[in-house]
């Protein structure tokens, strides 16, 4: 519960990572009202939601319009400070303007709306049809910038004053005499050659073209060794002015490339996107966004699905696009996207420089500066999702909601507050496992998990009936807990504690009853009947699981299995499935107990593999712990190291032909 000191939209501190970023205020229309950098982002948002009564005014004002907080992870703290300035730029908050001296940044502003277009350096972000650039903090550097851009690109920058009395009078003014502008007032550049001018001005200055920063660098170096070094010193001061007007946003390529770079973390439920946009080699933007994940789709498929929400009816794909894995229709894609692309370049405004061809092209980044940002992207898309999947599972009126929709679903007297969920687990038929695992309140209970070995079985429904049956019979009868079960750190790993010897006092006894207390809670733990038993399958599995409930004579129970294909609840002696809807908590709450009781079964069988493995292979005279795990590391996976042949297996570190030619003989044998 959120403290009345501070707002009800606070995020648990849990929530908020660590690392460096940018967060933006956002109020109830979504408008963005703030945005700031840290170092920390933890520690620095913790500042915003100390009690109301102990923030500055305007930081009280700021908080208390706001209705939620968002944040992005970025590499470094460059990198943050320039998303910072990318962001101020885009969204313009207002809330950033009052706490900068009370007044707007400055931008670079090309009037391309008007006949002539004119450059120049303004406050107001309302000039119609124009293009801005910035925003800036340093004035002069922008005005130092334009006086150097106006000697590579005439353009006009006067006021309409002053132009309108160069075309009465037919003499230019002072910009024209000195060569920094080509005077379409009187005539010697025709409007149509002066558009493209200031076309160029602009695909300069938004990274499309670096060229002249190179031209200027070669003048210095051609200056300094003819020994001219005023010229040179002028260039130098011309670059350093010319880098910090460009205020490249978050850096991260050496090239002047344009790309979307995709981060996409998923599992079994949702997927979180995180997608940044790459303009001229800096990021220019960042989109996120959580889509629900049908199940058993792949990361391709997801990729494809994602491809196509973010570009259909956006702005033109760039020339590349970096993705977590290629979708296996990768070439039929590149030709949609470049489809989109072309349609972009026909029905947008005029491009700057020659026309760039419609291919596309969908990379995995392996290394360097692109895997890098890959990496950010990736790291953030993660963070999205655990922060949407906590938010929404640790939401108390969703949890609430979605046990009286289940209640209402099934047709069950009470809401399900105990719930058991049951998953088994195999090995082509061999190593079968099987898991239980509760939530109460809606909530995971992982310290009441149980995990069952079943020794033999024909299929799913025999297994899931013996395990059922095995769980019913300790509520019906109140004997011990299952020898094979176990939880998350299983209670039977505890210390042998030797029994005194006579009956005299030994600190031992305490210790012996402690832990039969606590045997004892485990015990009591195990005997709560669940109100909703759920099974991971569809008609036969629930079927079986029906069996093994009428003949234990346990009432109070409602049964229900989950079918992973179209994720529908089937319940005893039902011809129809119960349909949730899809996006409902109801459903999400199901499924997650449902995927818990999946990973737990999958933990321990696979476990119970490797340990199989492990001690066949430590049955072989001269090869140890060390040498298996080194076999192990080496081949992957214990299916690989079983098609190894004895050449192979000998190429291990401190495995010889001999030791190789056992190990071989005895995982032929099986």
């Amino acid at each position: 519960m959120q403290s009345t000191d501070t707002v009800g939209y606070r995020p648990k501190a849990g929530e908020i990572p660590t690392q460096p970023g940018v967060y933006r205020f956002r109020d109830k229309n979504r408008r963005v009202l703030y945005v700031g950098k840290a170092k920390n982002l933890r520690a620095r948002l913790s500042n915003y939601f100390q009690p109301l009564r102990s923030l500055h005014e305007r930081t009280r004002r700021m908080v208390t319009t706001a209705s939620s907080v968002e944040w992005t992870v970025v590499a470094s703290e460059f990198e943050a400070l320039q998303l910072e300035y990318t962001w101020i730029k885009e969204f313009n908050p207002p809330f950033n303007v009052q706490f900068r001296d009370d007044k707007s940044y400055p931008y670079l502003a090309v009037t391309l709306g008007e006949r002539i277009p004119r450059v120049m350096v303004t406050r107001n972000r309302n000039l119609k049809d124009a293009r801005y650039f910035g925003p800036y903090t340093k004035v002069w550097a922008i005005r130092d910038t334009v006086d150097l851009m106006l000697k590579a690109f005439p353009v006009r920058s006067c006021s309409d004053g002053v132009y309108r009395r160069a075309e009465l009078t037919g003499r230019p003014c002072l910009l024209g005499d000195i060569g920094k502008c080509a005077a379409p007032c009187v005539g010697r550049i025709s409007p149509e050659d002066h558009r493209e001018l200031a076309e160029d001005f602009v695909s300069f200055m938004a990274g499309n073209d670096s060229k002249y920063i190179r031209d200027l660098t070669e003048k210095m170096k051609q200056a300094a060794s003819t020994l001219d070094y005023e010229a040179a010193a002028r260039h130098r001061d011309a670059i350093g002015a010319l880098e910090a007007a460009m205020g490249k946003s978050a850096v991260v390529l050496q090239e002047n490339v344009d790309l979307d770079a995709f981060g996409i973390a998923h599992d079994e439920l949702a997927a979180a996107v995180q997608q940044f946009i790459v303009r001229g080699g800096r990021i220019r933007g960042v989109r996120s966004w959580v889509v629900d994940k049908e199940l058993d789709i792949s990361l391709g498929e997801l990729v494809e699905t994602v491809l196509q929400n973010a570009y259909e009816g956006a702005d033109a794909p760039p020339r590349e696009i970096i993705v977590p894995e290629l979708p296996e229709d990768a070439t039929e894609l590149e030709q949609w996207l470049m489809a989109r692309r072309v349609e972009a370049d026909e029905a947008g405004p005029v491009r700057r420089g020659p026309k760039s061809s419609g291919r596309v092209e969908l990379r995995v980044a392996q290394r360097g500066d692109k895997a890098a940002l890959a990496q950010t992207a990736e790291m953030n898309a993660k963070n999205a999702l655990i922060l949407y999947k906590t938010r929404r599972s640790s939401d108390f009126v969703a949890r609430s909601k979605a046990l009286n929709d289940i209640q209402d679903a099934l047709g069950m007297a009470e809401a399900p507050l105990r719930m058991e969920c049951f998953d088994v687990s195999h090995l082509s038929g061999t190593n079968i496992v099987a898991s239980m695992v509760v939530f109460e309140d809606g909530l995971p209970r992982k310290d009441q998990y149980r995990r069952f070995s079943i020794p033999e079985s024909t299929d799913d429904t025999e297994s899931i009936y013996q395990v059922i049956s095995r769980r019913l019979a300790y509520l019906r009868d109140g004997g011990d807990q299952p020898e094979d079960t176990g939880t998350e750190q299983p209670d039977s790993e505890q210390p042998d504690i030797e029994q005194p010897d006579s009956d005299g006092d030994d600190p031992r006894i305490d210790v012996d009853a402690e832990l039969a207390e606590a045997a004892e809670r485990r015990r009591r733990k195990f005997s709560y009947p669940p109100n909703l038993l759920i099974v991971d399958g569809g008609q036969p599995q629930v079927a079986a699981a029906q069996r093994a409930l009428e003949e234990s004579g346990v009432t109070g129970i409602q049964l229900a299995g989950i079918a992973k294909r179209l994720e529908e609840i089937w319940l005893p002696d039902s011809d129809f499935p119960v349909i949730l809807p899809r996006n409902s908590d109801a459903l999400f709450l199901v499924q997650r107990i449902r995927d818990e009781a999946h990973r737990f079964a999958i933990t321990y069988q696979r476990a119970r593999r490797k340990r199989d493995i492990s001690t066949v292979l430590g049955e072989i005279p001269g090869l140890g712990p060390a040498r298996v795990k080194e076999l192990l590391k080496h081949f992957g996976s214990v299916a690989q190291l079983r098609q190894a042949t004895p050449e192979q297996i000998a190429e291990v570190r401190g495995v010889g032909p001999t030791l190789a030619a056992a190990v071989h003989e005895r995982l032929a044998a099986g």
